[in-house]
């Protein structure tokens, strides 16, 4: 196990890797920066010391070169849109408000989807499973964008039960949270349900019933347990999902986490905050990638990874 973590471990630093240079050479193709930062009646001398002082005149290779070796150090650079605020400080400082948003919505989507699905399973062919493929159905064609300002126009502006937008109180979480969440709920919902009505037909479950063992402890101890395997899976996935998902709803709720900060980013073309979203963006997710497949080993001792 420790070789693997080891192993892991240096794949995803190998990814990072990529993705740094991805990003690096993808944010340059949106233009010149200096078109945004200097004014409309800026002359040539402006246009070639504002180019030295950040380093735009060099190859693009050796600007890389440059930012690769800051980034080893911890240092991403300095923000040009937010003069004086390090571009890694600004992501960090957002961080916490992406992070409370998308937790409610995992907690949501876990919370609604598991006893659905599990309950669809065991009352299989009911109305609770016609209802529950139903949810499914809305939850993966509704795009999260149109559901929150569908969410908003009714529940903030004609009922007035909830604020709009920015970052306060719980109130403030649960627009965005649900609509953050629901492509995440019709997704578990159908894992869990599949992984479920597969388990139930197995061999073990049937013996553990004629031990006489209660029914309510052979599915949500038993039967639930070894189902886990699949929707822990998606778990991995759903991260990059909430993190990328997040810059679509932040921006309809105004929330002020880092979605909306890399798209203020990307617009004042500032690449050393897009750069620094990114990287934690990809850390945050590979990371939850390999603490899902350690979990594998203790949900099925089958599991072991030489």
């Amino acid at each position: 196990m420790q070789r693997y973590i080891a192993r892991r471990f240096l794949h995803s630093l190998l990814a990072i890797w990529v993705m740094s240079m991805i990003v690096f050479s993808f944010s340059r193709l949106t233009g010149n920066p200096l078109d945004v930062l200097l004014p409309l009646e800026a002359g040539p001398e402006e246009y070639e010391r504002v180019s030295k002082h950040w380093g735009l005149d060099k190859p693009l290779y050796v600007q890389y070169l440059v930012f690769l070796g800051k980034a080893l150090r911890g240092d991403f650079g300095t923000s040009w849109k937010w003069q004086g605020h390090t571009a890694m400080g600004l992501v960090l400082e957002r961080l916490p408000a992406t992070l409370q948003l998308a937790g409610l919505a995992l907690l949501i989507s876990i919370v609604i989807s598991v006893p659905i699905g599990v309950m669809a399973a065991v009352l299989k062919d009911t109305p609770l499973d016609s209802l529950s493929k139903l949810i499914a159905l809305l939850g993966q064609s509704l795009p999260s964008f149109w559901l929150g300002i569908v969410l908003m126009w009714i529940f903030a502006v004609q009922l007035g039960w909830f604020p709009t937008s920015g970052r306060g109180g719980v109130m403030h979480m649960v627009l965005p949270g649900i609509a953050l969440g629901w492509f995440q709920v019709a997704a578990i919902m159908r894992l869990v349900r599949s992984s479920m009505l597969e388990v139930l037909d197995s061999e073990f479950v049937k013996l553990t019933r004629i031990k006489g063992v209660p029914e309510w402890k052979v599915i949500w101890k038993h039967c639930l347990r070894n189902a886990a395997i699949v929707p822990l899976t998606y778990f991995g996935v759903t991260a990059g999902v909430l993190l990328t998902g997040s810059v679509v709803t932040e921006s309809v709720f105004a929330w002020p986490g880092t979605g909306l900060l890399v798209v203020d980013a990307v617009r004042a073309r500032d690449f050393q905050v897009v750069q620094a979203v990114v990287i934690v963006f990809a850390g945050v997710f590979i990371l939850t990638n390999l603490v899902v497949d350690v979990l594998y080993a203790y949900l099925d001792p089958r599991i072991r990874y030489q």
